[in-house]
């Protein structure tokens, strides 16, 4: 069920979609590195693949589990040396899946050939490339965020499956619903056909296929790990655990965590999560939670496990008993939004600094009031663009540390 064109490819039209930046990069031909960043199973790799295919490129493809720099070394030489003989094929394609699991030593191995075009590089990963990708190889690759396919994206699937798939296709399908099967999918693709799969394969012979959502939950309880043949449950787990603590819970954090630890998850993977949880679901309803968050982090880097179970069970319990705030998380998307609709901005002559006597001259930084000068460290004068002077990006969370915070911001702003 791959698909092998562009116009199969389901999802993700900010990219592919007319007029993106991926379906123009491949209608010209000229196609720059990038990573592809994304929750499993929403076409990482097939997007690779048909990227190689329409623009007739070579493929080459490691997979950062199993190789090492010995194998990063081979594949760029067999780029250099079987592409220089394939005259009027494009630039050889390298393909990287889970490239957060190279180390700093294999991921420089890559720099040169990326930076003198032997190789143009597609890495896919399901991890944040801030934390897991060098500096180095971010400045020469141009980050795509993925996302999960939405019901409308499953449905396509899904009726693609009932028609196209060569076991399906020969059986009567009954589809009465498809709330529980879109929604234990979770938004990956791969995870909706292998239920689909687990449903074929426990319907006797010669009945139809039903699916409703008795159908579907009866028999993934029956199988839990069955439509799970790739480790999604990894990410089905970290949701629950994340959801346990924003929900106040510390009796159910804790079970997700045990089970991450019994299963083997990577104790940082899971200290990265509660540095997130502390900054978007508690935030200023409790600073100190982001303090403890990164002091379980780098506790998890000096002992490691068993031991680290500790410090992670302790910060799990705190994060989960402490108030909750979103404010910041919300007050930075709202910026951003508005920095993406009205641009850059001019920043306001008296906020820009003033180095030289030309700058001096022409009005930088003239008529700005030192707060430090003033009673209380404090002055009204404007610190926005005129055009958003007015606009509000925070709103205050109702708990007792911002409820301080927003009376000391009415005290000196009023309801601007």
């Amino acid at each position: 069920m791959r698909p092998k064109t562009l116009d199969q490819y389901i999802g993700q039209q900010h990219l592919v979609g007319p007029g993106s930046i991926l379906r123009r990069m491949i209608e010209s031909g000229k196609i720059a590195s990038f990573i592809l960043w994304g929750p499993p199973g929403v076409g990482k790799t097939t997007l690779a693949r048909i990227i190689a295919n329409d623009t007739d490129s070579p493929f080459y493809t490691l997979s950062a589990v199993t190789s090492g720099v010995k194998d990063v070394r081979e594949v760029i030489d067999r780029c250099r040396t079987e592409a220089g003989s394939m005259f009027g094929a494009g630039r050889p394609i390298l393909f990287i899946d889970e490239i957060h699991r190279f180390s700093k030593s294999q991921q420089d191995s890559l720099l040169g050939a990326v930076e003198n075009g032997t190789v143009t590089l597609i890495g896919a990963t399901t991890e944040n490339p801030s934390f897991e990708v060098i500096r180095p190889l971010l400045s020469r690759a141009q980050v795509y965020t993925l996302k999960p396919l939405d019901d409308n994206d499953l449905q396509i699937l899904l009726d693609r499956a009932v028609k196209e798939d060569s076991v399906l296709s020969r059986n009567p399908v009954k589809i009465e619903e498809t709330t529980a099967l879109f929604r234990y999918s979770g938004g990956d693709a791969r995870k909706l056909l292998n239920i689909l799969d687990l449903l074929e394969q426990s319907t006797p012979h010669g009945e139809s296929i039903v699916i409703n959502d008795r159908v579907v939950t009866e028999r993934l309880q029956e199988n839990p790990q069955a439509y799970d043949k790739n480790g999604e449950m990894h990410y089905d787990i970290i949701s629950a655990f994340i959801k346990s603590i924003r929900g106040s819970d510390p009796d159910a954090a804790v079970y997700w965590l045990a089970r991450m630890i019994a299963g083997g998850e990577d104790p940082e993977f899971i200290a990265r999560r509660l540095v997130i949880v502390a900054s978007e679901d508690i935030g200023l309803a409790n600073p100190t939670a982001l303090l403890i968050a990164n002091s379980t982090f780098d506790a998890i880097r000096k002992i490691g496990m068993p031991e680290g179970r500790i410090p992670l069970a302790e910060c799990t319990i705190y994060l989960a008993l402490s108030a909750k705030s979103n404010s910041a998380y919300m007050a930075i998307d709202a910026a951003l939004a508005e920095v993406e609709r009205s641009g850059n901005l001019p920043v306001p002559l008296h906020l820009r600094n003033a180095p030289t006597a030309l700058m001096k001259k022409m009005g930088y930084g003239q008529d700005y009031l030192y707060a430090h000068n003033y009673p209380g460290n404090f002055v009204v004068q404007q610190f926005r663009p005129d055009s958003i002077a007015d606009m509000k990006f925070w709103n205050a969370c109702n708990n007792p540390a911002e409820d301080i915070m927003l009376q000391r911001h009415l005290s000196r702003w009023g309801d601007k």
